[in-house]
């Protein structure tokens, strides 16, 4: 393991850790942008650009927007008074007890245990090229889904801070 991917994987758990604890909803989205960019940073590493990349765009870009613009139109950013939980080590158990079994299931699993097949070469260029060639018209209908599904959630945000006036 290299320096920079202990350092990115560290600063990922962290911020993901950060993004479960943390009592301010806002703090809780700023946390969960910082573990999509490290996650896109763990890809890179692996030397997986298109997926980095995409986590990027998509992850990073959108979807943290997204969710900061709900929690900002949806609710109060004050933390509460009340505990987030009054059994924090049932949730911890649990956690745990569901790690134990996928890590089990890895061992077990006679996947690990074979020769890889070398890795076709795939570049991000003929990604890009099947992208907006074969499957533009799939590309579109998603992003017009989409702009839809958030256009939807602001005027259903609007109607109901309206209403409350």
């Amino acid at each position: 393991m290299t320096l920079p991917f202990a350092i990115i994987a560290g600063l990922t758990v962290g911020s993901a850790i950060a993004a479960m604890s943390l009592r301010n909803m806002v703090h809780c989205a700023l946390s969960l942008v910082l573990t999509f960019a490290g996650l896109a940073g763990l890809y890179l590493q692996l030397n997986a650009e298109f997926v980095g990349f995409t986590q990027i765009l998509v992850y990073v870009g959108a979807v943290s927007i997204l969710i900061v613009f709900a929690i900002l139109l949806t609710r109060s950013t004050d933390p509460k008074d009340e505990p987030a939980t009054v059994t924090p080590w049932v949730g911890i158990a649990v956690a745990v007890a569901a790690f134990l079994t996928m890590a089990l299931a890895v061992v077990a699993s006679p996947v690990g245990k074979r020769v890889a097949a070398p890795a076709p070469e795939v570049s991000v260029k003929t990604l890009g090229q099947k992208l907006m060639t074969d499957y533009v018209l799939p590309l579109e209908v998603m992003a017009l889904l989409l702009t839809a599904a958030m256009l939807g959630a602001v005027i259903i945000a609007m109607k109901d801070k309206e209403g409350q006036r």
